[in-house]
């Protein structure tokens, strides 16, 4: 393999499980070869088998698969690795901002339902300011302009307008989402569609 291809592939994508086979972590393929020869990580293949380093090695290089060069000959690069000895799944603080707001509701207006830029869209108080109501996750959506001006200082009750689902506070980080897209890699979907998003915002612990 080209230096510059097999340094393209070091950079690439690897999803990491707990012990469960749950998501945890998305990594590289450097690092994920770094965990796999420490024994702290397993590789796992389209058929659900674990392998450890010299169990993957010895699998060698098929066609089909990207691999890279090691002393010894070329390795297939591991798409998924399973956490030895990983379990938890700790509780992450999701930031109350603008842009996860937007994240939550996908760009998309909570009234009208259609998707609009960012600079086309406000954040609307579902029980207005001015009736006490207050800036959370529960009480803040997307809006666009002309829903906002329809609304005014209504609550959608009022102003009869129903919303397109009720706000809440999220349970992952928006970047994560993206992330953990299984569009990444075939080999994830299986994994990924295990899981609700709840547990797609956790880290590997170094």
């Amino acid at each position: 393999m080209p230096e510059r291809a097999e340094s393209a592939a070091l950079n690439g994508r690897v999803l990491v499980l707990n012990v469960s086979f749950l998501p945890v972590h998305v990594t590289s393929v450097r690092r994920a070869f770094s965990l796999l020869y420490q024994g702290v990580a397993r590789a796992v293949d389209e058929g659900y088998r674990t392998f450890d380093f010299e169990s993957w090695r010895e699998l060698g290089s098929e066609l089909h698969h990207e691999h890279i060069g090691l002393v010894g000959g070329a390795v297939r690069v591991p798409r998924v690795l399973l956490l030895t000895a990983y379990e938890c799944l700790p509780k992450r603080h999701v930031r109350f901002s603008r842009f996860n707001i937007y994240a939550r509701d996908r760009n998309r207006c909570q009234y009208c339902g259609k998707r609009f830029a960012r600079s086309e869209l406000n954040l609307d108080h579902v029980i207005p300011r001015s009736r006490g109501g207050l800036s959370v996750w529960e009480n803040v959506v997307c809006s666009c302009h002309a829903c906002n001006r329809r609304k005014g200082g209504r609550t959608p009750e009022e102003a009869v307008m129903k919303l397109v689902r009720k706000p809440r506070r999220p349970e992952w980080t928006p970047y994560s989402l993206e992330a953990f897209n299984p569009r990444h890699c075939r080999e994830w979907r299986p994994f990924l569609n295990l899981v609700d998003s709840a547990y797609w915002n956790t880290e590997l612990i170094e």
